[in-house]
């Protein structure tokens, strides 16, 4: 066992050996310092705890303590109604700011709503049902005050492609859209559920990196979708990889391809890419991107009307029908077959649907820095579409595109969400009519320069830079969904996600620390090359908890660590090994796999006469292995508080080796 340094320790013992005292040894006992042992806690009360921090680490119960019944009823309604606080303090100014951003953000989403209803293989109106309903939801349940809520390309896609694939939108038309409206329905139950449970954690688990990769790959999968609106193709190909895409498009070029659609998707398309970029060289302009899909819509359906272009293969969007969102309560399947086929669907439009507004949410939370509530907003985000799939309406969420120009605009509330949906309001009661002679490839110039954002190339490449499993997942997930579907994209993006996790838990890092010169720091050797080794001892750190899943590779590892030291020493013949410091500052946790994993390494180096010291152990390792008796099977006298205390008790016994 080893014992404390005493206080005639000759500093010059260290300055032989190249080393710099690691601390002041002027004094006895005093410069070592026991590790605290905390109080051990009741079952009931750790446990409670760290539910607590799980679920419930914002306290949400603390506005209502000690408070009259009255005014928790109040502040009930206003965690369940944000509008009822903010409410009270809206002004004309704010107004101001708001209806000019809903009327911006109405002139873009009227022209996509159409586009990405097509998207979903539903009829028009269905998209500008879905920006009428849901917003007005959102505003009053929501926490955002940039989001602008509405159809989106990616969850559009998602919807198309998964109902899709139970049952056909061309000869099944009215089932398919109950399997829509009943997708919907459960997305919007899987979102709510999210948020009260307090689960939001779980949408985690799609990595920043697989986002991108899975955002790319469904905006050129979307974009290459359009092919057929955009070249007159009337038979095109039901599948969504690239090369049945292709193929399709390449098939048709004799005899479906049609110049005059052609001509109209390039001329307009250019027009939009080129508003967009003069938004985005000048941010006074952020208006010309915004009112440019409408321009386009109305001058290329003018165009058709006067040229007749439709009598010449121009495909157009004909007949949208006025009025407003009829209830669908009827048509949702709450059991049987489709129910399950709903709810699977639905399950997975919502993890996406909310993966896609939360990180909208938080980014312009962040710039005018406020708190989002991410339960809160899941909650809202369910709300919504249960509502909005009882009145005709398919899954919205929050649009990036949408949210840019409505946090451009000026917009100060959720106001402009009410602003939106009353100018859509309008738009489903009187202009529809208009839309008669709107040509289909308008509508696919408008997905095509949406989408095009969504493909992030410097986000790409910084993911290459920093970390290079996480470029695997980006890139796993976008080839998944460009040459298979978007579901198998999906899947990949989350499987390599998680593949990660697990590999990060199952091979923590470790590391030989050194002494930094001139100072009580042991770092590790690699990051500074000046950092010294001790002489007869062994620094490890281990930078993880150690759990079943990694505790056998901990040992190993560390054991690897001592032979291939041992095998340089003994080349060079300096002192033998004789104490090996485990750095334990990062082990938050152990189990009682790692415990057994620790009392192996401590016979295993029994054997060759190395002692084992430890430092600085949390408070929940140092319970735990005070429990298992661990402390006692080495000595108390050698778990330190630091690794330079732990050093001032090892190094003279190693140098007595010399």
């Amino acid at each position: 066992m080893v014992q404390p340094v005493s206080a005639e320790a000759d500093n010059n013992d260290f300055e032989a050996h190249g080393l710099s005292p690691p601390g002041n040894l002027t004094e006895n006992s005093k410069d070592i310092h026991k590790v605290g042992l905390p109080q051990k806690r009741k079952l009931v009360s750790e446990f409670a705890d760290t539910l607590k921090e799980t679920f419930f680490a914002d306290d949400p119960l603390r506005p209502y303590k000690d408070q009259p019944r009255a005014r928790k009823l109040v502040l009930g309604l206003q965690f369940l109604f944000p509008i009822l606080e903010w409410g009270r303090n809206y002004d004309l100014t704010k107004f101001k700011g708001d209806i000019v951003a809903g009327l911006t953000i109405a002139s873009l989403c009227i022209p996509q709503d159409i586009g990405y209803a097509k998207l979903a293989n539903m009829d028009p109106k269905y998209g500008l049902y879905s920006s009428f309903v849901p917003p007005l939801i959102y505003a009053a349940m929501g926490s955002s005050r940039d989001i602008a809520i509405g159809p989106v390309a990616v969850v559009s896609l998602l919807i198309g492609t998964l109902v899709r694939r139970e049952i056909d939108p061309t000869t099944n038309k009215e089932e398919y859209q109950q399997l829509v409206f009943t997708a919907t329905f459960f997305a919007g139950v899987t979102q709510a559920a999210l948020g009260f449970l307090r689960l939001g954690f779980l949408v985690e688990f799609l990595s920043h990196a697989a986002i991108v990769g899975f955002m790319a790959g469904a905006a050129i999968t979307i974009a290459l979708q359009q092919l057929k609106g955009f070249l007159g193709i009337r038979n095109f190909t039901k599948n969504t990889d690239i090369v049945s895409v292709m193929k399709s498009v390449w098939g048709s070029v004799h005899h479906g391809w049609n110049w005059q659609t052609i001509l109209i998707g390039t001329v307009f398309l250019a027009f939009l890419l080129s508003a967009k970029y003069i938004g985005k060289k000048n941010k006074k302009f952020f208006w010309v991107p915004a009112i440019a899909p409408l321009i386009s819509v109305v001058l290329s359906t003018l165009f058709v009307y006067i040229t007749r272009a439709d009598e010449h293969g121009v495909q157009i969007v004909r007949k949208i029908e006025k009025g407003l969102n009829p209830s669908s309560i009827d048509r949702i399947h709450f059991h049987g077959h489709y129910a399950a086929k709903g709810f699977r669907i639905g399950a997975i439009v919502a993890l996406i649907a909310l993966t896609e507004a939360i990180a909208i949410g938080r980014t312009f939370a962040a710039m005018k820095d406020y708190q989002l509530d991410g339960n809160k907003e899941m909650v809202a985000l369910g709300t919504m579409n249960i509502v909005g799939s009882m009145t005709s309406c398919y899954a919205a969420t929050g649009s990036f595109s949408r949210s840019a120009v409505n946090f451009m605009a000026g917009c100060q509330t959720a106001v402009s969400n009410i602003i939106m949906s009353m100018i859509v309001m309008l738009t489903l009661l009187v202009i529809t009519p208009l839309f008669k002679y709107t040509p289909n490839a308008i509508l696919s110039a408008i997905i095509i320069s949406a989408v095009i954002s969504l493909i992030d190339f410097e986000a790409a490449t910084l993911i290459w830079k920093v970390d290079k499993l996480d470029f695997i997942a980006c890139m796993g997930a976008f080839l998944g969904v460009v040459f298979v579907s978007v579901e198998i994209g999906l899947l990949i993006a989350v499987s390599i996600s998680i593949a990660k996790i697990l590999l990060q838990v199952t091979r923590p890092r470790t590391a030989l620390l050194g002494h930094i010169p001139r100072t009580t720091i042991y770092r590790n050797i690699e990051q500074y090359p000046e950092a010294t080794k001790v002489p007869g001892a062994l620094i490890v750190r281990i930078d993880s908890a150690v759990y079943f899943t990694n505790s056998n590779y901990v040992k190993e590892r560390i054991l690897r660590w001592l032979r291939d030291e041992e095998e340089q020493l003994h080349a060079k013949t300096p002192p033998k090994i004789t104490f090996l410091i485990v750095e334990m500052s990062p082990v938050i946790d152990i189990d009682t796999s790692g415990l057994h994993a620790f009392e192996e390494l401590y016979r295993a180096l029994r054997k060759r006469e190395v002692q084992l010291v430890l430092a600085n152990p949390g408070p929940v390792v140092i319970q735990k292995l005070h429990a298992a008796k661990f402390t006692e099977l080495i000595g108390e006298d050698n778990i330190f508080l630091s690794v330079s205390e732990a050093v001032m008790a090892c190094a003279p016994k190693t140098l007595e080796v010399v």
